[in-house]
């Protein structure tokens, strides 16, 4: 994609910084620009480095929060002045700038003596008693700072924590039990955050014992701080006032559930039981139009009658039906049972989303000399069998017409076709298993087809067909088992002239393979991204298969000619491992350093030389190796062909793979992100090919990495992320050895270079 338009940004992003370095001029008399608030602990018994992470998160504390800076420039106040400032104006790009901007955040606005407040409650509510905060401000002109200096009091420690609630009755037995579990310990010190969360943690032990009423207010924690030696008692007790209801746990009475709940609906609020049939003797189903199977809805409700109520089933409940992927909303309510004591009858209402739904898409696609579009139309059904089964129809369709150059037999074509798919809210198997009760598994069922026409070269008819089962045992595990996938990839009307270009370029006589593969698929993923600490990781690992019993029993050898076919097809007979690793080390609260290493392997025999094409590996693109275009890259160190040209067809690929990418993402301001990165990476050939020498994999594969480097901005708009990326390739592995590394030839001045190796990447997320 060519660059244009550079030094009109460039002009536009100068103006605005010159307003937010003028930003002050527009102040008026006596207005001073409040810059920044600075923390200062003086403790000298905190260590260094922990009394500077302490600084920094006192300083998040206080308040109001500056301008924001881009790059050392108050960019936001720019566009504020930049749009008119406090003058009223109709211009549409004025306003436009101005709604974005930030009005200036004066040192007038500053109150120092809330804030000393807030800083000394804070250290007073992490054990440092007897705390103070000063504060003084520094004005330099226009600008003003405001310092804070904090004197943390000595820190008081736990000596002893006792539970004193009734030992005698049913609730201080049981909370008891719990004490082992405390957070609370002896000899840490004294903490409200820690406090809070002990309370939390007991009403939840007390929830899942049937404590339905009870509250984490109900429980008191009192401190006595008088026993000198800055050491602290604490004494778990139960409020006076807590009623007699929270003090007693619930049984689960009479359940209903409404699953054709409407919001204005009349009739749905309560049931006379004595007028319902219940389903397996405890489910009140009121179901009059008969729209859902009674037995499939009473596996998703975890309560029965006369259990203890307890939060995990009260959860899982609720959790299994918003997943059904049938309910708009789903509410629960529990009301005391008119006819027992400590009893509560269940209530559901669920509001079904609409049975059907159409959905169209219509993407338009333009880089340089190449334009087309592509559109999808997405038909889904809910509930298709009344057992909450979801079907989709997709009919999709797109053409791409090279539009300058020099036309390419491969650079036009039209494509369409379909994809019908069915997913069961539960495992379809012969045999009973249930991996876990918290997530509700799947089993899916996908046929689709797809015509691929490259106009003046060939037409392909793909058919894939899908039988499996995804589920989860955990938040952060996943799996995902296909039983079975079949793919069958067959070529039509292969013109002359690119039976022609394969006979100079080789490669493309893969592309026009038939290829029939079948076999079963598994993969594991493992992440625990979505914790809030400071290393996380994200982990997928698959197996792919082919042709392996059959090829053994028919004793398919290809080295010998001996290949067998299955409905008049030679298949695939290989094994494809791969894995995928993540590691994201969050450095500061706006800063992570993410890296990712991709290893993938193969081992093609019996009836196959290689893996079929739709199954290879191939490196570059936007989400690996950002410096090179997809599949430009290897396999090895053989040299692509007519590389440079215009008539270059990318399309490597190979048997193995090592990709390798290291990138450090910052937070500038607002939604704007930045990132630099590092990739490195090639494909291999299991075998020699004497139309790709240096492809196959050998001892020397590290030293025939493809390198490139680079730097972009993300817009994080919460729900989408605009990720644009330049880099350059800093090492290629074709080259002559010891000539790969090519920071000499880096030339940004040079517009033939800049044209030949910068690359721009416009994505949709983070490539990793």
């Amino acid at each position: 994609m060519k660059i244009r338009n550079t030094h009109y940004f460039l002009g536009i992003f100068a103006a605005l910084s010159l307003y937010s370095c003028k930003g002050t001029k527009h102040l008026a008399e006596g207005e001073i620009l409040y810059d920044k608030g600075t923390v200062t602990i003086h403790k000298d018994s905190i260590p260094a480095d922990r009394r500077a992470v302490f600084e920094t998160y006192m300083a998040t504390l206080l308040t109001p929060k500056p301008n924001k800076k881009l790059f050392g420039q108050r960019f936001k106040l720019g566009m504020y002045y930049a749009g008119g400032g406090a003058d009223t104006s109709k211009n549409f790009f004025r306003n436009f700038l101005k709604k974005r901007g930030e009005a200036p955040v004066l040192l007038s606005s500053v109150n120092r003596e809330y804030n000393e407040t807030i800083l000394r409650g804070r250290m007073e509510n992490l054990g440092f008693f007897n705390s103070y905060v000063t504060s003084d401000t520094t004005v330099n002109g226009k600008i003003g700072e405001v310092h804070y200096h904090a004197f943390p009091g000595d820190i008081y420690r736990i000596a002893k924590l006792e539970f004193e609630i009734d030992s005698l009755s049913q609730l201080g037995k049981d909370v008891a039990e719990t004490k082992d579990q405390s957070l609370l310990k002896v000899g840490t010190n004294y903490n409200l955050d820690v406090i809070i969360n002990e309370r939390e943690r007991i009403d939840n032990e007390l929830k899942n014992r049937g404590y339905y009423y009870f509250s984490p207010d109900n429980l008191l924690v009192e401190v006595d701080s008088a026993i000198g030696n800055h050491k602290v008692d604490m004494f778990v007790t139960l409020k006076p006032e807590t009623s007699d209801k929270a003090k007693h746990p619930q049984r689960i009475g009479n359940i209903f559930i409404y699953p054709n709940y409407k919001v204005n609906a009349d009739g749905y609020s309560t049931a006379n039981t004595k007028r319902l049939t219940p389903f397996r003797d405890q489910l009140y189903i009121i179901d009059r139009e008969n729209t859902y199977r009674k037995k499939v809805l009473a596996n998703h409700i975890f309560f029965k009658d006369g259990d203890t109520y307890n939060r995990t089933n009260h959860n899982l409940t609720i959790s299994h039906l918003v997943n059904l992927n049938a309910f708009k909303f789903v509410k629960n309510t529990f009301i005391d049972s008119p006819d027992s004591a400590n009893t509560m009858d269940v209530y559901y209402y669920l509001t079904p989303m609409p049975k059907r739904s159409l959905r169209f898409e219509v993407l338009a696609k333009t880089a340089s000399i190449y334009n087309g579009t592509e559109a999808n139309v997405n038909w889904t059904v809910r509930n298709a069998f009344k057992g909450f089964e979801t079907l989709n129809l997709t009919v999709f369709g797109g053409y791409e017409t090279q539009t300058g150059g020099n036309v390419n037999l491969n650079s036009s074509y039209l494509r369409y076709g379909a994809e019908v798919s069915i997913t069961w809210p539960r495992l379809l198997s012969l045999y009973k298993w249930a991996p876990s009760r918290r997530f509700i598994p799947k089993t899916y069922t996908k046929v689709g087809y797809e015509f691929l026409n490259r106009r003046n070269a060939y037409t392909l008819n793909s058919l894939t067909m899908n039988y499996g089962y995804n589920w989860k045992e955990h938040e952060s595990k996943q799996h995902d088992l296909a039983v079975l996938e079949i793919i069958y990839v067959q070529p039509r009307n292969i013109s002359e002239s690119y039976r022609a270009q394969m006979d100079t370029v080789p490669t493309l006589r893969h592309i026009v393979d038939p290829q029939f593969s079948f076999g079963p698929n598994y993969t594991y993923t493992f992440t625990n991204t979505m914790e809030n600490r400071k290393h996380t990781f994200y982990a997928k690992t698959g197996i792919n298969t082919s042709g392996n019993v059959l090829g053994l029993i028919q004793g398919a050898n290809f080295k010998t000619g001996n290949t067998k076919t299955l409905f008049g097809t030679v298949y695939s007979q290989f094994v494809k491992v791969e894995a995928d690793f993540r590691h994201y080390m969050k450095l500061t609260a706006n800063s992570t350093l993410a890296s990712r290493v991709m290893i993938g392997t193969s081992y093609s025999y019996g009836n196959s030389s290689s893996l079929p094409y739709l199954k290879q590996y191939y490196s570059g693109g936007p989400n690996g190796l950002r410096a090179f275009r997809a599949r430009s890259v290897g396999p090895g160190s053989s040299m692509p062909e007519n590389i440079g040209k215009e008539n270059f067809f990318a399309d490597q690929t190979g048997d193995f793979k090592l990709e390798l990418n290291t990138e450090y993402r910052a937070k500038i301001a607002g939604m704007v992100h930045w990132a630099a990165f590092i990739d490195a990476g090639n494909v291999w050939l299991q075998r020699d090919d004497k139309e790709k020498v240096g492809g196959k994999l050998s001892s020397s594969f590290i030293r025939e990495l493809a390198v490139g480097a680079g730097a972009g901005l993300r817009l994080d708009l919460d729900f989408l992320i605009i990720r644009t990326d330049f880099a350059i390739p800093v090492r290629l592995p074709y080259l002559p050895s010891g000539e790969r590394w090519v920071f000499k030839d880096i030339d940004f001045g040079s517009s033939t270079w800049r044209r030949n190796n910068l690359v721009f990447n416009l994505a949709i997320g983070y490539p990793f």
